[in-house]
């Protein structure tokens, strides 16, 4: 009972900070729960409940929603016989001639019809909703909105009525639905007609949409058709639209050089001099953004002249001709001035070829310029880093140095720490099924000092039972395996860098599959990793509960146990 005082307590002060805040917001609390002035009338339905996103009645004012009520019934009523009106058409018409001798058949159907009413028809459809207006459904303000003394079930005037009850409200309720709908969906078919020329048209048939002018032109593919999100095309200026598909091609194609630039130096590279005056070889120019640094004075005269030289003369743009397409080039480009190509589709898919694989390789440049940048080389752009094809790079993460502790490429320095890890982890596994074993096995007979094996306890307790003699032995242990790993086997550091990480000189992962020899290695390490993480979880729990398997609850020093009373 004292519990559920708490809890209902700190419910409740949550509860009236929140009412005290919407009462606030609000200006009452009517509105609070859900019982607002309105908010029980027909039409609040789900999902959105009484929705009024304007707030047009938070004043309360019963006449005004009244009123209002009234024109959606009216506009929702009209909209309904409108939308039937759009569509009944389209599957029959009345047979015969309509008053102006011109046959039902021959009436187009949505807007266009307005145009075959006659001036006495217009006299008629007014006069018309003049009497219904003001003489058969008259506005009755002591009878709920819409409820007309001479109107029947579904406006019929024969002065029938439907018996109040759940019923009813669901019908009228119903009737509030399909007019909003209908009032949607009668606005939606008189733009589609007006803009197409149907209320089912075709957008297709839309011509004077100013997004027609260009889609029929190179580079609207699949998924997202013409694509103009700024709406850059949207005035119809072929030259400027001609302009900038120019403009596009140029930067794509210069996008895709780029991009092969950036990644054959990884692979490729020429023999000999690049610039003999100043000694500069090819294979010492760095890859990326780093090359730029190496690049002369007359390295950089040369290529303003190249560019200005291919700009201006030898592809020199030609208003006559479609844009990228230039007298001197050839196919791919090649200045040859042959093409343009016979197969008309084909040339067609091949040109959209060079125009999405422009816009990729714009993006492209675009992510390997800011990685470059950002990580300060380009070897780890291709998962070929110094050290990224090592054992231990495994999926999901590859190879993770969050510290970027081998940024600096350092090969001995790598090899430290992954004999280090090799070490801990293999340590680390010994020490986990030590800590495992115990619980379910112990060595019969007694230990060197006469205590039996049963009666030392598991895990960090078992330390005050070691005796000085087996700290002994356990640091010659140590030691002997330390002197006789690889760095001390190595005479020197050239050595050293031959031998493999934790190798020993003798070898139980081993296969004279390579992959399969990798795949048990990099198992090794995973293993060991999962084991480091295992022992210092153990550790922690055996010291703070007891025991590495120990209940949470026995944590008694726990700072959060000192008000659990």
């Amino acid at each position: 009972k004292l519990n559920s005082e708490l809890a209902n307590g700190r419910l409740a002060m949550v509860a009236i900070m929140g009412m005290l805040f919407q009462n606030g917001t609000l200006g009452g609390t009517s509105s609070m729960w859900g019982l607002g002035a309105f908010e029980q009338e027909l039409g609040a339905q789900a999902p959105l409940g009484f929705w009024d996103p304007m707030s047009m009645t938070k004043d309360g004012d019963a006449l005004a929603f009244r009123r209002r009520r009234e024109t959606e019934l009216k506009n929702g009523r009209v909209a309904m016989l409108a939308a039937m009106g759009y569509i009944t058409p389209e599957f029959f018409k009345l047979p015969g001639n309509c008053a102006t001798g011109v046959p039902f058949a021959d009436i187009p159907n949505g807007l266009a019809a307005i145009s075959k009413v006659p001036g006495a028809g217009w006299c008629q459809i007014i006069l018309f909703i003049g009497l219904v207006e003001k003489g058969l459904y008259v506005y009755d303000p002591s009878r709920a909105p819409g409820d007309f003394e001479n109107a029947g079930v579904l406006g019929a005037p024969n002065g029938s009525t439907m018996v109040e009850g759940p019923d009813k409200t669901k019908k009228l309720n119903s009737e509030l639905a399909n007019g909003r709908l209908a009032m949607m969906a009668i606005i939606g078919m008189m733009v589609q007609d007006g803009l197409t020329g149907s209320a089912w048209g075709d957008w297709a048939l839309y011509t004077d949409s100013p997004l027609r002018a260009f889609e029929s032109e190179l580079g609207v593919q699949a998924p997202v058709g013409f694509w103009d999100p700024m709406g850059f095309t949207k005035d119809g200026d072929v030259d400027a639209f001609k302009r900038r598909r120019e403009s596009e091609i140029k930067h794509g194609r210069v996008a895709m050089f780029a991009t092969m630039g950036y990644i054959v130096p990884e692979y490729f590279k020429f023999p000999g001099y690049l610039s003999p005056s100043l000694g500069l070889k090819f294979a010492d120019v760095p890859n990326g953004l780093a090359a730029i640094s190496k690049v002369p004075g007359l390295g950089w005269a040369q290529w303003f002249i190249f560019c200005g030289l291919v700009d201006f003369g030898l592809y020199r743009a030609d208003p006559d001709r479609a844009p990228g397409d230039y007298a001197n080039g050839g196919i791919l480009g090649v200045p040859n001035a042959s093409g343009p190509m016979s197969d008309e589709e084909g040339r067609k898919k091949k040109l959209n070829s060079e125009l999405a694989n422009g816009r990729l390789a714009m993006v492209a440049i675009m992510g390997m310029l800011f990685q470059n940048g950002t990580l300060g080389g380009t070897s780890s752009m291709w998962g070929l880093g110094a050290f990224e094809q090592e054992l231990g790079a495994q999926a999901p993460l590859g190879f993770w140095d969050p510290m970027s502790m081998t940024k600096d490429g350092d090969a001995l320095a790598f090899r430290r720490r992954r004999e280090t890890e090799l070490k801990n982890g293999r340590v680390a596994m010994l020490a986990a099924m030590g800590y495992i074993t115990p619980e379910f096995f112990k060595l019969p007979g007694n230990c060197a000092t006469g205590v039996p094996f049963a009666d030392i306890p598991n895990g960090l307790a078992a330390v005050s039972k070691v005796p000085a003699l087996g700290w002994v032995q356990m640091v010659a242990y140590a030691g002997y395996c330390e002197l006789s790993g690889p760095r001390t086997r190595a005479a020197n550091t050239s050595d050293y860098a031959e031998l493999a990480p934790g190798d020993f000189g003798f070898k139980v992962l081993t296969s004279s599959d390579p992959q399969e020899l990798s795949k048990k290695l990099s198992a090794e390490i995973a293993n060991g990793r999962l084991a480091m993480m295992a022992m210092m979880g153990m550790l922690f729990q055996d010291g703070l509960t007891g025991s590495a398997w120990g209940d949470w609850s026995l944590y008694t020093a726990s700072p959060l146990r000192t008000h659990k009373a």
